[in-house]
């Protein structure tokens, strides 16, 4: 599926990245739907607890599974470009890149954030990426985006770019 949503050609790839639920953040809502798969069978004692019960849980696990599909990627090659999740910018655009963290990340996706920005935060990643785009057509002012390895990707994008 790589090599077809990548239009920099087959095996340019520079950084990929998938932003998976960590096991600790698992935790609590595999917990909350073992809760409720007991509570409907203490609400219908007919039904046996062996199907509500892994119901629940499986429900939740494609729920976690589903927040951590998104995936952030970096190619090269001739025309390289930035994956974040389904979108793609090729990196002509990009203009100045800075890493946010702590305070200057909430800042960023609060009070000081743009509404037509296009934005794919995970709050189980720390830090995040934001770039200033540079295309006069495109009317999103810049990218912001969780990474586990921000500085990493900052550097590939401002040597490809």
């Amino acid at each position: 599926m790589a090599d077809r949503l990548n239009t920099a050609g087959p095996g340019v790839l520079r950084h990929s990245e998938r932003l998976y639920v960590p096991w600790w953040g698992w935790l609590l809502p595999m917990l909350g739907a073992v809760l409720l798969g007991v509570e409907i069978h203490l609400g219908y004692p007919a039904v046996p607890v062996w199907i509500p019960l892994p119901v629940a849980v499986l429900v939740m696990a494609a729920l976690l599974l589903s927040l951590g599909r998104s995936r952030v990627r970096v190619s090269g090659g001739a025309e390289p470009e930035l994956w974040v999740g389904e979108a793609h910018l090729p990196l002509r655009f990009a203009g100045e890149i800075e890493v946010l963290t702590g305070d200057a990340k909430r800042h960023a996706l609060g009070r000081d954030g743009d509404p037509s920005a296009f934005v794919l935060h995970r709050g189980w990643v720390g830090p995040a990426v934001r770039i200033r785009l540079t295309d006069p057509a495109d009317p999103t002012p810049y990218w912001l985006f969780s990474t586990r390895h921000p500085q990493r990707v900052a550097d590939l994008l401002r040597e490809a770019g």
